[in-house]
């Protein structure tokens, strides 16, 4: 190709694009879908590895679900305030601040030489994914503000946020077989040397809520809250629903998040501004992320048990058992965002996505002791990934849609926290009735057959597939109720801030 057709297809795309946009917008988008999926899939990847981690550093199973939690508990407690540093101090400064850390404490992960340091470095990551997650949003909701490229550009970000998790799963499996564990957190140094040289080139400081202050009490009420519920759901695994660690801490978090909400009325700087909370579109979204977080982990993790314990499955082979659903979510995420939503509205499109993510749970129900991976487990991966990949999506970019500039952060954050609260709570749900299930259909059986220990375990993963199931259903009926009739307008309406 000759220097002057470069010259004038370049001039011809540039023409094309929107007025106002940044020429390197595409390029950012690549940019903040890795460092997005550094983050998501850091959700999982160590869960296939933590056998290997477990023989390696010598802990018990009791304190194995720290590796995760510990994650969990940083991650969704500091999220708004990461979510407001990036409003206040300019999101280039967080988004690498962010990048750093998190390789940092990943590096300390896979050299830990004890189970209390692979715990402190797993927290760490959650305190600087809580940075980094919701400077990577805000970039994106203020690099595309033309309403048809924002679309496509929250079908790839959302996609990421919906199969993140079941690509954790391929790639710790992968790494695990053929290195050992501890790739499963070195993999994140590589991962950001290449998000960390793209911010730098390609983004630009500003701050957007620069004449604002850091809400002190706000920040204090909402991470200790989000903290102890999510505390509270964790030692429900692991205890009881009837022990004070659970009850107690779940008490707790809510009364200090009602706390929090009252506070914000009344802060001079509000953390969380009630008009992001208010709107009726970004409200049913925030829900319906909650509501995803929750079941998704209804397919995650009870089919990953299913498939290593019951099929058989190596960790490899059950990453790219998941692979399927992982597409199918990328196709329905770009159908939904560009073609659907501007159509036809939120009030159709995500209430659709529930009820097939609805069908293909009850469906995956189904299972038996003798069923095949292709018969009983595929055709339901693929229905469950396309109604995930009509929710997720939309339902981040009606989120965000709309919000003034110096809110993006925070807005951000908040929908990172409902997705980590809601797998937080399906976490803690579904694994005590699954565990209810499998001992109902122990009691007078012979618990030391093979057999019906297989059946047990199937009758526990059933069990919370169809919770799963409901859900999503629940989430359908919410969905249609909440949103607003017709095409939103909140996007051509939203303030034209490219800050690149």
């Amino acid at each position: 190709m000759s220097q002057k057709t470069v010259t004038e297809d370049t001039r011809k795309g540039a023409a094309q694009a929107p007025p106002g946009a940044s020429p390197k917008r595409w390029w950012i988008l690549a940019i903040i879908a890795i460092a997005q999926l550094m983050v998501v899939l850091d959700a999982t990847i160590v869960n296939i590895a933590l056998p290997s981690a477990q023989a390696d550093l010598g802990f018990s199973d009791g304190n194995r679900q720290w590796v995760v939690t510990a994650y969990a508990l940083a991650f969704a407690s500091l999220l708004l305030l990461g979510g407001r540093i990036a409003d206040l101090f300019g999101r280039k400064t967080a988004f690498l601040i962010g990048v750093v850390g998190f390789a940092v404490a990943s590096a300390l992960g896979g050299a830990a030489t004890g189970f209390g340091m692979l715990v402190v470095a797993r927290a760490l990551q959650g305190a600087f994914g809580a940075l980094l997650a919701p400077a990577a949003l805000s970039l994106l909701n203020t690099t595309f503000t033309d309403a048809r490229e924002r679309a496509r550009a929250f079908s790839v970000y959302g996609a990421i946020a919906g199969a993140g998790g079941a690509v954790g799963l391929l790639l710790g499996g992968l790494l695990t077989d053929a290195f050992d564990w501890r790739w499963t957190l070195y993999v994140n140094v590589a991962i950001a040397v290449v998000a960390f040289a793209g911010g730098w080139v390609l983004l630009s400081s500003h701050r957007d809520a620069a004449n604002a202050k850091l809400d002190v009490p706000g920040t204090i009420l909402v991470a200790a809250g989000l903290f102890s519920l999510v505390y509270g759901f964790s030692n429900a695994e692991t205890h009881d629903w009837s022990s004070p660690l659970t009850w107690g801490f779940l008490i707790v978090g809510v009364i200090l998040l009602a706390a929090f909400a009252w506070w914000q009325t009344r802060a001079a700087h509000p953390l969380l501004p009630l008009r992001i909370l208010l709107d009726r579109n970004r409200g049913a979204s925030f829900l319906a992320v909650l509501i995803t977080g929750a079941g998704m982990f209804g397919v995650f993790l009870f089919l990953t048990y299913y498939l290593q314990l019951n099929l058989g499955f190596s960790p490899t082979k059950t990453g790219v058992a998941f692979l399927p659903m992982v597409v199918a979510l990328m196709v329905a995420a770009q159908v939904g965002t560009t073609v659907l939503m501007p159509r036809i509205g939120p009030k159709t499109v995500i209430p659709l996505g529930f009820a097939i993510a609805t069908a293909g749970m009850a469906w995956l129900s189904g299972l038996e002791v003798g069923s095949s991976y292709s018969s009983a487990v595929l055709p339901q991966l693929v229905v469950t990934g396309l109604g995930l990949g009509l929710v997720m999506p939309p339902a981040m970019q009606m989120a965000t849609g709309g919000v003034a500039a110096e809110d993006a952060g925070v807005a951000s954050a908040t929908v990172n926290a409902m997705q980590q609260v809601g797998g937080s709570i399906g976490t803690a749900l579904l694994n005590t009735l699954a565990a209810t299930a499998a001992s109902d259909y122990l009691a007078g059986r012979d618990a030391t057959s093979k057999l019906v220990q297989a059946q047990a375990s199937i009758e526990s993963y059933t069990t919370a597939f169809w919770w799963s199931a409901g859900l999503f259903g629940a989430g359908t009926v919410i969905a249609f109720l909440l949103y607003r009739r017709g095409v939103p307008q909140q996007d051509a309406d939203a303030p034209q801030v490219v800050h690149m």
